[in-house]
């Protein structure tokens, strides 16, 4: 039976003394000097956390439960059906190569505070090489494997790494992305030249090394000595990761070691109400924060199972690669974003392949990376059985601000919703004037001041700019740059990015609205909502809408269908008159569509090609079809 008596009182608990709340959290992790603050008002831009606590993160991964007798369990389950292989890597052999890949970057000048970056796919080596950094109190910086060298280099030039770890090639369905000439590339560009590089030779394809600046990575870590985990203050920096940001330059995310490890341990039994022992699959890429926070790390601090997944969710080899990943691992958590369900969704519409697969280990389902449109949630959960949880998170904060919390007995879910706001959070929807706005009106979406432990204290190298980004425009608030409402019972619903608030002859539409509109037609598997300039009502909403496999039928009539469908729903306001059917839709690598990017192309304004765009040739098939 759900209820919300456990999460209320949680939340009471942590309203009532935050203090006490996060001292009391901290006690989850080992500390080398325990903190005896929890939060310091006066450090950094807005505060530090734990500000007088002595730690190693890589010892929380992996020393302290060598040292406990989990040595034997298993820490990392590779599986790739790109290669075909799978593997296991126990906490013990973990912590061994754990440590000579530390003593190998040590003895070629990398030291505690010193960058790293790291290219690499997703194999086992990438974690390694994350653990590494930390157990030497170096600041890694992940960069997607397969960026274009520009975009390398920019990382390349801000961070001024030390020394790079990478790999011969990525593997994507259909192709072999060469990494190697990528980075050589990016090195030449960048004004910063790192003079080490570790390179992972892949059998798939191979690299030249550069004599003299790069070494192969398997044989440099047997070769080297072990080193033990450097002590590390909490507030010391643990990474980097760089979004794009609306300049052009790449925005240093910048997380610490204390708040990081405590926050995120915190919230595997919370959250996804996991214990030690269980199995997590967090089903993304160890280049976005959900991969550095549910891939590598919290899995681990907590004595966890984690599984690193190198494929798809359909065609490698069909939509049912997901269920036989979590039945043939016993995964019982299962993360993942909404445009993976969708694709399952339009693949195979009847769940008929999940239906193959047992999956009793399974015990919940989390979607975050972009809101889940209610009938994707309500399809998936009526045929898992399980319980779907949409919880709401940004690179900045690294854990999630809403959900619904196993740890402390689930809430009624309510399609649509991220949940309501985890303990350490106060979440409200702002008018332009900073104000609250009523429950149930859409504003910005804000986090009062102080942010919680895990959650970026700065950008690297950048107070202004963060400052500017984040705390300007709304005083003693964080600015989430996320539209949406908070309702009378405490539910967090983000609609859209601010920037996809639509003005349509002076009413403010949002377009996630629209999109829960179309998503509930029985024939779409996706869609988007953009607006485009409109010479009367200043914009005007177009739809753009995936079928499902198997619709034959007739495209135009289907949009009137769709057109109709808004008008009932949402009402004339809404003013929309075009729907269209597309093949796909551009997204990033981690699944978030492009509705930016769509909308310069339809007012024919210039764009660039983002960085993190998965395939760019379908700009140019959008391009086409907004001429028409």
């Amino acid at each position: 039976m759900s209820d919300s008596a456990g999460y209320d009182a949680a939340y009471a608990r942590w309203r009532d003394d935050p203090d006490a709340w996060w001292l009391q959290a901290a006690h989850g992790i080992d500390w080398i000097t325990a903190p005896t603050r929890a939060f310091d008002a006066g450090l950094g831009v807005y505060g530090r956390w734990f500000p007088d606590g002595v730690l190693n993160t890589c010892h929380n991964a992996i020393d302290r439960h060598v040292a406990a007798g989990r040595g034997d369990q298993v820490a990392y389950l590779w599986d790739s059906p790109m290669t075909g292989r799978k593997a296991s890597v126990t906490y013990a052999a973990l912590l061994g190569r754990v440590e000579r890949l530390a003593g190998a970057m040590a003895s070629r000048g990398v030291g505690k505070g010193d960058r790293v970056v790291i290219y690499m796919p997703m194999v086992p080596e990438a974690a390694i090489g994350m653990l590494a950094c930390a157990r030497l109190g170096a600041v890694h910086s992940v960069v997607f494997g397969g960026f274009a060298a520009p975009e390398l280099a920019a990382r390349i030039a801000d961070a001024k790494p030390a020394l790079v770890l990478s790999a011969s090639c990525g593997l994507e369905p259909g192709r072999t992305i060469a990494y190697k000439p990528l980075l050589d590339a990016a090195i030449a560009q960048s004004p910063h030249k790192p003079t080490t590089c570790i390179i992972l030779q892949r059998d798939t394809l191979p690299a030249d090394l550069t004599p003299g600046r790069d070494f192969d990575w398997l044989t440099t870590e047997a070769a080297a000595t072990p080193h033990p985990c450097v002590p590390v203050a909490a507030t010391d920096p643990l990474y980097i990761l760089y979004t794009s940001g609306t300049t052009g330059a790449p925005k240093g995310i910048l997380r610490d070691n204390g708040g990081h490890a405590v926050a995120l341990h915190n919230s595997m039994a919370m959250l996804y109400g996991l214990k030690a022992g269980d199995v997590m699959w967090t089903a993304s890429d160890v280049g976005w924060v959900v991969g550095h926070s549910y891939i590598v790390y919290a899995p681990l601090f907590a004595g966890m199972t984690s599984v690193i997944y190198e494929g798809k969710p359909v065609g490698t080899p069909d939509a049912g690669a997901f269920w036989r990943v979590c039945a043939e691992h016993k995964v019982s958590a299962l993360f993942t974003a909404p445009t993976a369900i969708r694709a399952i969704k339009k693949e195979d519409p009847e769940g008929a392949l999940i239906a193959r697969y047992d999956l009793s280990a399974l015990g919940a389902l989390f979607l975050a990376g972009e809101r889940c449109d209610p009938p994707t949630a309500l399809w998936i959960e009526a045929l898992l059985g399980k319980p779907v949880i949409d919880h709401w998170w940004q690179t900045e904060t690294g854990w999630a601000i809403t959900g619904n919390f196993r740890g402390l007995g689930l809430f009624p879910m309510r399609a649509g919703s991220g949940g309501k706001a985890a303990p350490g959070y106060e979440v409200a929807a702002l008018d332009e004037a900073g104000h609250p706005v009523a429950p149930g009106e859409i504003g910005t979406l804000a986090i009062r001041l102080p942010m919680p432990p895990a959650a970026l204290p700065t950008l690297y190298n950048a107070d202004a700019r963060f400052r500017s980004a984040y705390l300007e425009r709304f005083p003693g608030w964080y600015d989430t740059s996320d539209a949406g409402m908070v309702d009378e019972q405490g539910y967090v619903w983000v609609m859209s990015r601010t920037d996809d608030i639509i003005n349509v002859a002076g009413h403010r539409l949002s377009t996630g609205a629209i999109e829960e509109v179309l998503a509930s037609h029985p024939d779409v598997a996706e869609c988007a909502v953009i607006g485009v300039h409109d010479a009367l009502k200043g914009q005007a909403p177009m739809g753009l809408v995936i079928l499902k496999a198997g619709v034959a039928r007739d495209e135009a009539e289907i949009a009137r269908e769709l057109v109709a469908l808004v008008r009932a729903r949402i009402g004339p306001v809404a003013a929309f008159k075009d729907a269209r059917v597309v093949a796909r839709l551009p997204k990033t690598r981690s699944g978030k569509i492009l509705r930016g990017t769509m909308r310069k192309i339809a007012d024919g304004e210039a764009y660039a090609v983002p960085p993190t765009i998965d395939d760019p040739a379908i700009l140019a098939e959008l391009e086409q079809l907004l001429k028409t």
